[in-house]
């Protein structure tokens, strides 16, 4: 519930706003595959996946299924331990100390903000094969104001509401399948042992860049971490909820991929159009249904839309909790809806910067986003060992399994995986220098304004009571 705090004095003496807890293990498992939206990857991030690296695919999306293992099995486990709405920047914050924990919070407000705007974009992308002449940026404003809307409603309602949106696009995703499994024309070993591409066999290097890729389009189980202070019993809960995410996210991804690989009989098409999924789904069932499919696209797109909204409004929540930004906005982000239990004033202010960047250039939005997700990956596998070493995880209720093994694997595939990024001009490069540039800013924050600080920054966790 609201409350007053002094985010001048130390954190012991704050009070402790929270959200009262009115969910269970399923409904926070539908948000977090809404958020996920399986059939967004399958459509509009795997295809860069097959551009790149083939028939090679299939391995590159395995290859990046073991990284998110290991990602999902720290994130349980973390997560467990503390299952607050700040995410990733409570579990750094907590293990690694207020710097690092900070830095992953700037990386995290960026990450978080920019996604809603490159989804909704998205929608009019999808809308515009069968309706050319959509305009992109009108729709995704109309997308991200109904999903800020839809957002202030009781979570209970939303998790009703997105789950039934789940439903629909998973059922896209199982049409795709049935499509291309229901007349193979090669096997899954050949695709494995000799991967090709348009222009010949495929590389180490470009099954390297389209692993990246893949990591990118798994990305979404742990967030099931911002809604854990909407979940009952949620330290003993959450790690599920996550590591069942991650089975279902590879599932309906993998499957469908492999599929219109076994299953088309005009390869070069898959491997090099703008749509192959799409393309291949009109070829085999008409127009109408791939009309149809594409619209249960887009409705997964809208439905991504209001989950990242849901998440992003706690993630300010906890934020405003920890006293970041100064008593008054702090005091404003704390701010809870008396009748739907939602942190309003939050899902406002995620709304209106996600409209004002919809008029940012959408290959800006990408570049901007591109390199986060690798160092929250990273600093989240190092607080892991941290918290394991330093005794400050020790209490979580879940513990992954051939520890230190896990993330020590996790730590070296990302390393290579930021090396194979800086090798990109166009994109993974960029997107690093402008990580690199957040995490300045974001450590510079920190020394100049919460290090000044009486009793200095520190997180606070919800109250006791509400666990």
């Amino acid at each position: 519930m609201d409350g007053a705090f002094d985010t001048g004095s130390a954190t012991a003496s704050r009070a402790r706003p929270s959200i009262t807890r009115t969910l269970g293990p399923v409904a926070v498992l539908f948000l977090t595959l809404s958020a996920a939206t399986p059939a967004s990857s399958v459509f509009a991030i795997v295809p860069g996946v097959l551009h790149v690296a083939g028939t090679g695919a299939l391995l590159a999306m395995l290859l990046g299924a073991l990284v998110c293992i290991g990602t999902a099995f720290i994130y349980a486990e973390l997560s467990s331990a503390w299952p607050v709405a700040g995410g990733e920047y409570v579990m750094v914050e907590r293990t690694m100390g207020p710097l690092a924990g900070f830095v992953v919070l700037g990386l995290n407000a960026v990450n978080n903000v920019l996604f809603l705007p490159v989804v909704a974009l998205g929608v009019a992308d999808v809308l515009a094969t069968f309706w050319p002449a959509i305009p992109a940026v009108p729709v995704a404003i109309v997308v991200i104001v109904l999903s800020t809307l839809v957002s202030i409603f009781d979570i209970r309602f939303n998790a009703i509401l997105t789950g039934a949106f789940l439903a629909i696009e998973l059922l896209v995703l199982g049409i795709v399948a049935l499509l291309g499994l229901q007349a193979p024309v090669r096997g899954v070993a050949a695709l494995l042992l000799h991967p090709v591409a348009a222009g010949g066999p495929v590389t180490l290097a470009q099954i390297g860049v389209a692993t990246t890729i893949a990591i990118f389009a798994f990305n979404g189980y742990g967030l099931a971490v911002y809604f854990g202070e909407d979940l009952h019993d949620a330290p003993r809960r959450i790690a599920r909820v996550i590591l069942l995410s991650f089975v279902l996210i590879f599932a309906a991804e993998v499957v469908p991929l492999a599929a219109i690989l076994v299953g088309t009989h005009d390869l070069a098409a898959v491997l090099t159009g703008a749509d192959p999924f799409g393309a291949f789904a009109r070829a085999r069932g008409g127009a109408v249904l791939g009309n149809w499919m594409a619209a249960g696209v887009a409705l997964a797109m809208v439905n991504a839309a209001i989950v990242t909204v849901l998440a992003c409004a706690r993630f300010f929540f906890s934020t405003g909790r920890d006293g970041c930004w100064g008593r008054p906005i702090d005091r404003l982000m704390c701010a809870i809806h008396p009748r739907y239990g939602s942190p309003w004033a939050g899902t406002l202010l995620v709304g209106a910067m996600g409209v004002g960047l919809c008029f940012v250039p959408l290959p800006l939005l990408l570049v901007c986003s591109g390199g986060e997700l690798v160092v929250i990956y990273a600093a989240i596998a190092l607080a892991a060992l941290a918290g394991r070493h330093r005794g400050t995880s020790a209490h979580t209720l879940y513990r992954m399994p051939a520890f230190p093994l896990i993330p020590v694997v996790t730590l070296v595939a990302l390393v290579g995986v930021a090396i194979v990024n800086a090798g990109d001009p166009e994109a993974g490069r960029p997107g690093l220098l402008s990580t690199g540039a957040v995490m300045i800013l974001s450590a510079a924050y920190y020394w100049v304004v919460l290090r000044r600080r009486p009793g200095g920054w520190t997180v606070v966790d919800p109250t006791p009571d509400d666990r």
